[in-house]
């Protein structure tokens, strides 16, 4: 039932024997043994995607929540321990867990050994629940109203960016309109496949642009590397761009147009019975300034 819950869920055998650890014969070994046994066929399994019967939808939503209720009250058995343990699985993009994870995690390892962290890249607005994650990372303005949430990071702000190099063969924007002269870094959102619109703002008016060019990412990394090797501007994280600004790789451009946004914050269901050991993970990667 295990196996089948998990294949159900991820819509996926190789992402659902990744999580038992087993190779992915052994799964749909177990799962047509389950099949077997019931005398009626649960998946439907094509070359590309592993979905749900009638049947296996209905024994999904039947016996789904209790076995998640089983965890939950397995996990809260972690307070009848004097160790703290259990295993943690967040959701968030590559720059929220290279720049605010990360560093907390660092020392907040080493003083709890036994729990374990499972930090899943997703640069998309992923259904926690759903994907069965115990929480995930999102900027304050992008929090559902029906999540709690911790604040774990500083208010973010995002730089216009290119190489002296680039620019001295084009005109330097002055106001954000003239991006759409230019060959702008694109980055799209993988879980709603649009393109973010660069946001400004002037005197508390809020100021969208669209912009177009020849590359397209979906990781801020990778718009970041494009822009240091003079293929065009990129609008990415104040953070990231400061230590290329100043060793000189990169200009910076319409600064005084680019606003302070809500920084980071680690959210989860509420409706979830948080076990010691994320509690004491939320507070040691909570915000303190």
């Amino acid at each position: 039932m295990l196996a089948f819950l998990a294949v159900a869920r991820e819509r996926s055998l190789t992402r659902a024997a990744a999580r038992f650890g087993i190779s992915q014969s052994a799964l749909s070994h177990t799962i047509r043994q389950l099949e077997a046994r019931l005398g009626v066929r649960l998946l439907t399994r094509t070359t590309r995607a592993v979905a749900p019967t009638e049947a296996g939808e209905r024994l999904l939503n039947r016996i789904g929540p209790h076995f998640d209720q089983i965890e939950i009250e397995i996990d809260a058995l972690n307070a009848l321990r004097e160790t703290l343990a259990g295993t943690i699985r967040i959701n968030a993009s590559d720059y929220a867990i290279s720049s605010v994870l990360w560093p907390k995690l660092k020392m907040f390892l080493p003083k709890y050994p036994d729990i374990r962290i499972e930090l899943l890249l997703d640069n998309g607005l992923t259904d926690i629940v759903s994907e069965r994650y115990d929480a995930g990372v999102r900027m304050g303005e992008q929090l559902a109203k029906d999540m709690i949430s911790a604040r774990i990071g500083p208010d973010i702000r995002f730089a216009v960016v290119a190489t002296e190099a680039y620019f001295s063969r084009r005109t330097i924007p002055e106001r954000p309109q003239d991006l759409t002269q230019h060959n702008c870094i694109n980055y799209r959102f993988p879980t709603s496949g649009g393109l973010y619109v660069w946001e400004f703002e002037e005197r508390g008016r809020e100021i969208k642009v669209k912009v177009d060019g020849q590359l397209v990412f979906n990781n801020i990394f990778h718009v970041l590397d494009a822009a240091r090797a003079g293929h065009g501007v990129a609008y990415v994280p104040e953070e990231i761009a400061i230590p290329h600004i100043e060793e000189g790789c990169l200009r910076r451009v319409l600064e005084d147009w680019c606003p302070y946004w809500d920084g980071y914050h680690l959210y989860y269901p509420s409706r979830r019975q948080s076990s010691p050991a994320f509690v004491t993970f939320v507070e040691a990667m909570r915000h303190r300034g």
